[in-house]
């Protein structure tokens, strides 16, 4: 085998920014179409809402064999050994690309019962029925996306996805604008419209990803690929995406339950919710892009057997990410109230999801250990355990006290946003107590013989 040479070096700065803007680009489809339907109704948008729920908890079934490829290729980039990587690329999108099938069927055959499961009221199905059909109906391609993106990101082709992204936030907006609102002599489709449009760009989005793969990587998909699913690589994979999926899945399924919470305080705090969270998510992106450029860096860095300076980078990590997602929340706090104006005209709604954003300042510098030390434990290969803590602080800490302060003291949503943060800071605190006490190591030792083992060449027996 030929010797290649060694992966270039990058910066946490360099493979974070293109990660940031295409994060938030990502956030911004569903913000955008978010603020569209506001134009229509408050009812749209919580039905809208309660919809996007399954799409996100398919996602994130998606990334979990994203994650877990984007670990090991990382690993196989740092130690020199490109060809396993470009193994480990094909297997991803393979895999996850019969998981998004199952995913599609599901949602295109049983829309309107998952809707009624998440006791979304019968008025506002006629919202949100069309749009899961549909969003859910094409989830297929979103699935073999996530694996090509992550795939390009651990190559180190950061600033590619995100012009992908791009591309489709164009089209998507553009999209919404003749259809939502009946420009250019076309029909005013409403709800309808808008999830025409995120479907016309995300295939838009599979074929330049599937394009930059036969440029970037040199691969060339064959239709034998999708039915050759070797064990040993598959292994690989979700030894770190299984966890990763557990944890993410936890989450969301948690955040649904907590939803229900405020949908039974009404529309209004449902949408106040919905927006609250829309505003946030800008804020979380920070953390995010260096969460995942900290991983990729890791990686790489436990491909090649640095270990001390995998420990020092995570904690520069952290302090760069507190500063700046504390800077974010103070800045979104004090343009909280127009902000939330973009979305409603309703007074009420208004001034609590400032009131919620407040309370955000003490919430997001919590998120911050959390994102970027969980990213770096399962760059490790240490993946179970932010699982097994998540499991525990979520169902056993955050639901029950957001049930406990949002509904039985009556204290509404600012009972659950005081719940949640409780939740986030103790998780955060326990990882950032791991990672400093290098418990991680043992993981880190056993990756590293993983990757050298299947770099070594093959010696015939006999």
């Amino acid at each position: 085998m030929s010797v290649k040479p060694a992966a270039p070096k990058l910066t946490l700065l360099a493979i974070a920014w293109p990660i940031f803007i295409e994060q938030t680009l990502r956030i911004l489809i569903g913000t955008v179409d978010t603020f569209m339907v506001s134009h229509v109704s408050d009812g749209a948008v919580a039905a809208l809402g309660i919809a996007h729920q399954f799409v996100v908890v398919a996602l994130i079934a998606f990334n979990f064999i994203g994650i877990g490829a984007s670990v090991i290729i990382s690993h196989h980039v740092g130690a020199n050994d490109r060809a396993g990587a470009e193994k480990i690329v094909v297997t991803s999108i393979a895999v996850n690309t019969w998981i998004g099938l199952i995913a599609s069927v599901v949602a295109f055959v049983f829309a309107a019962p998952l809707l009624r499961l998440m006791q979304l009221p019968e008025e506002l199905m006629g919202y949100a029925l069309p749009f899961l059909t549909m969003m859910g109906g094409t989830l297929f391609m979103e699935a073999m996306n996530t694996s090509i993106g992550a795939s390009l990101r651990a190559h180190g082709h950061t600033r590619d996805a995100m012009v992908v992204t791009v591309i489709q936030n164009v089209l998507n907006i553009a999209g919404n604008c003749v259809l939502l609102f009946g420009l250019f002599g076309a029909p005013r489709m409403g709800v309808t419209g808008v999830a025409l449009s995120s479907v016309a760009s995300r295939v838009v989005a599979t074929i330049i990803l599937l394009v930059l793969l036969d440029r970037r990587l040199r691969l060339k998909l064959r239709i034998g690929d999708f039915f050759e699913l070797p064990l040993e690589r598959l292994k690989r994979i979700l030894h770190i995406g299984l966890p990763a999926a557990g944890e993410n899945m936890s989450w969301w399924v948690s955040m649904m339950v907590i939803t229900s919470f405020a949908a039974r305080m009404g529309g209004d705090s449902l949408a106040t919710m919905t927006y609250t969270m829309n505003v946030q998510r800008l804020v979380i992106l920070f953390s995010l892009a260096l969460g995942l450029g900290t991983e990729i860096l890791i990686g790489r860095l436990i491909g090649a057997g640095d270990f001390e300076e995998a420990y020092r980078q995570v904690l520069k990590s952290v302090r760069t990410g507190l500063l700046i997602a504390t800077s974010a929340i103070l800045l979104v706090v004090a343009f909280a109230e127009p902000l939330l104006g973009l979305f409603s005209h309703n007074a009420a709604i208004v001034a609590g999801g400032v009131w919620l954003l407040r309370l955000s300042i003490i919430y997001e510098p919590g998120r911050v250990f959390n994102i970027v030390i969980i990213n770096a434990l399962r760059a490790t290969g240490d993946a179970r355990f932010p699982l097994q803590i998540a499991a525990c602080s979520q169902w056993l800490l955050s639901v029950p006290l957001c049930w406990f302060f949002g509904i039985t003291l009556g204290w509404g949503l600012s009972g659950i946003w005081i719940a949640m943060m409780i939740e986030e800071w103790l998780r955060g605190l326990i990882m950032y107590r791991r990672w400093k006490r290098r418990d991680w190591l043992k993981f880190a030792h056993r990756s590293r013989d993983q990757v050298s083992a299947n770099t070594l060449p093959l010696i015939p027996e006999g």
